[in-house]
């Protein structure tokens, strides 16, 4: 008796590590619920985000100055860790400009670079 194919099989999609970022510093469409806890409550998303980094809890809440220097220390150290492109610079603008979108940027880069790889095997029995 043969078997009815009812779904084909998906092909597995292997992204290799990039050396830029993997979403836009505006790009909170990916994520709009994480994208407003992060305007909305920043000093929350900002613990969370540096706890799941390996980051004490409590660093984002030494934030002061006209920089946010644990932002920028943040995104630095992030562009180290995952070999992203980029310069002091441009992390220090994005971080006094617009820091509720680096912390999102940085949440869904840490995502996107931490999901599990799993290996499918297609043949049929």
């Amino acid at each position: 008796m043969a078997k009815i194919v009812v779904q084909q099989p998906q092909p597995v999609v292997m992204m290799a590590s990039s050396n830029q970022w993997g979403s836009g510093i505006c790009d909170c469409g990916e994520n709009i619920a994480e994208c407003c806890f992060g305007f909305w409550c920043l000093p929350c998303f900002a613990c969370s985000t540096s706890k799941k980094f390996g980051e004490c809890l409590c660093l984002p809440l030494l934030e002061f100055g006209f920089i946010p220097p644990i932002t920028l220390a943040m995104r630095s150290s992030m562009r180290q860790r995952y070999g992203i492109e980029g310069s002091i610079c441009n992390d220090c603008v994005y971080s006094f400009f617009c820091c509720p979108c680096v912390w999102c940027q940085m949440s869904r880069e840490m995502k996107k670079r931490n999901q599990p790889v799993t290996f499918i095997n297609s043949r049929a029995k």
